[in-house]
């Protein structure tokens, strides 16, 4: 059941990106997507906290970090992310983002917890190649090249492993649920604040809107990251992130049913590239123990 639950898991999030196109048709904006989708996950994370007890097991260190990592980590990885799905197919952005763990692992070996092979040198270079060939590949179906929905899904990748990398250090040894809890609480009040201070988070869109978005909080966030736990526990980090490699190719498949996105040949080859970089870093207990963390899960 453990790997039933991660992949379940990893089907959650992948089609995250999908109900947030559906979201965006319905009138939803990025700002506002963040918000509602923070709110509800914070709360019923922490529901489920407090009835198992699990938030009075956290040291005042850890909230604090906790809350500090969903500030100004958790909420600029997520916009980016979900900022990129506004701009373009979802497909190229869950194959440009799905690259973050071979980020760790050259962070990794650049900060020195980590140390160079011959498999990580290659698994880079089809990371490379493959992110190339997805983002090279808009230009060849006639779309034009955005250069800033290419920015902001490198730059969600970026986030997200500097933000793995601080919290494995941080807070590895800490509860998963309560502190993605946290971490949700801490991106809430950081969105928050953000779109007050840009005019307020726009929330006046039908009912339709809200409902893809409680979607994306109940089902893509809280339930999935507490399936991912779940199986976390039965299978151990190696089999957990590569069991969760199938989320980019959920998303892909999800959005040629939903919206008719077709990959191009050099796409498709570049997607195949990242996954292949993917499986090759995390491949058992030679690749780098932050590339599964047992700290607050994804987009």
């Amino acid at each position: 059941m453990g790997a039933v639950f991660v992949l379940l898991s990893a089907v959650g999030f992948g089609l995250m990106a999908i109900f947030a196109k559906l979201a965006y048709a319905e009138g939803a904006d990025v700002g506002g997507l963040l918000v509602i989708r923070f709110g509800l996950a914070g709360a019923a994370l922490l529901a489920v906290s407090l009835v198992t007890g699990a938030l009075r097991r956290l040291d005042r260190r850890t909230v604090l970090a906790g809350l500090g990592m969903g500030v100004f980590g958790y909420a600029a990885q997520a916009g980016l992310y979900l900022a990129a799905v506004a701009r373009v197919d979802a497909s190229e952005v869950a194959l440009v983002f799905c690259v973050y763990p071979v980020l760790v692992m050259v962070a990794a070996v650049a900060i020195g917890r980590e140390r160079a092979s011959g498999r990580r040198l290659v698994a880079l270079a089809l990371a490379l190649s493959g992110s190339a060939l997805v983002l090279g590949g808009v230009s060849s179906r006639g779309g034009g090249f955005d250069v800033v929905s290419a920015a902001l899904s490198l730059g969600s990748a970026l986030v997200y492993t500097v933000y793995i990398l601080v919290g494995d250090r941080v807070v590895r040894d800490a509860p998963a649920v309560p502190l993605t809890a946290l971490v949700c609480v801490g991106a809430f009040a950081s969105c928050t604040i953000a779109g007050l201070v840009t005019g307020g988070p726009d929330l006046s869109m039908p009912a339709a809107g809200w409902a893809w978005i409680g979607v994306i909080a109940l089902v893509c966030t809280v339930g999935s990251i507490l399936l991912f736990f779940s199986g976390l526990a039965r299978v151990g980090p190696s089999m957990a992130a590569l069991l969760s490699g199938i989320e980019p190719v959920v998303t892909v498949g999800a959005a040629a049913l939903v919206f008719g996105e077709v990959l191009t040949t050099a796409q498709t080859l570049g997607g195949v590239l990242v996954l292949a970089a993917v499986v090759l870093v995390q491949w058992r207990t030679s690749a780098p123990r932050v590339v599964a963390p047992r700290v607050p899960a994804r987009v």
